[in-house]
């Protein structure tokens, strides 16, 4: 696909935004150096916090978390993309700061451990032990993008007995792909190819047949409500595709047509990624009632 001629020209800009912080010669095994990179664009991107937002950062169950908002009656446990080894706090910080201030709910971002110095199932259990916690307290609301959504729909698919009360997934990977739809159509994507996953995943490490790895291995009857938000031109759009396909219970999938991954850091720049984001919100708002 030719996609100079077919995105936005405010896509295309985001998209030579990212990349002219990536040079050519980045070992992508330093990792020191790739998050130095990693973190430089998520600052350059920043849109700030909504004014007057309470944000603090604690610990729950010893992992490290920013919360923002005050006490709500339905928490949002947000965890942040990054292939798993990449991202934290920051990274993500104006995107959860927009969240809490935009749907009332208290949001919690949670800085699970990164591989490969920690390899799964590190990110899931540090983000179960969030859950635990916080669902003890009341009701939540899974919500994550790309990595993060892939830990988000693990959880809840192997821990039902918390009783989430939805999910929000963006441009998560699931564990369906293997070849054809968008992960031939749109194998060299912007900001994200089939061997980008190819590598994060074997960095990642965990066995195949695990469902804390891969969601599509969960328990698909025991979901709660899903809403997805794949975008167009990512490898992973019909991950999510085939997922809505295969839950059981409620769901509900907004496909955001002329978007790649990674536009979450795009959502002011353009009407079209305006509308996106609202309609996370909106979900978000619609599940924590």
């Amino acid at each position: 696909m030719d996609y100079r001629q077919y995105l936005s020209p405010e896509v295309l800009a985001f998209i030579d935004e990212t990349l002219a912080f990536y040079p050519d010669d980045l070992d992508p095994t330093d990792w020191a150096a790739q998050r130095r990179v990693y973190n430089a664009m998520a600052a350059h991107f920043h849109a700030g916090r909504p004014v007057g937002l309470q944000v603090s950062d604690q610990r729950i169950a010893d992992v490290p978390v920013r919360l923002y908002g005050p006490p709500s009656k339905t928490t949002v446990l947000y965890a942040h993309g990054g292939g798993f080894v990449l991202g934290g706090l920051e990274s993500h910080d104006d995107v959860c700061a927009e969240i809490a201030d935009r749907t009332g709910c208290r949001v919690v971002s949670v800085d699970y451990r990164l591989s490969p110095e920690h390899p799964h199932p590190a990110a899931y259990d540090d983000t179960v032990a969030v859950a635990e916690i916080l669902c003890a307290e009341g009701p939540v609301v899974l919500c994550g993008d790309s990595a993060g959504g892939t830990i988000c729909a693990a959880i809840a698919g192997t821990r039902a007995d918390l009783g989430f009360v939805g999910q929000v997934l963006i441009y998560p990977m699931i564990g369906y792909l293997a070849r054809g739809g968008s992960f031939d159509v749109h194998s060299q994507a912007p900001l994200l190819s089939t061997s980008d996953l190819a590598f994060y995943a074997d960095v990642r490490g965990g066995s195949p047949d695990d469902p804390r790895l891969i969601p599509a291995l969960g328990d698909l009857s025991a979901l709660p409500p899903t809403w997805l938000f794949p975008a167009e031109c990512d490898p992973l759009c019909d991950d999510a595709v085939r997922f809505a396909d295969a839950i059981k219970g409620e769901v509900h999938l907004c496909q955001q047509d002329g978007l790649v991954h990674g536009w979450l850091r795009a959502r002011d720049r353009s009407d079209m990624t305006r509308q996106a984001f609202g309609q996370i919100i909106n979900a978000i708002a619609h599940l924590a009632g």
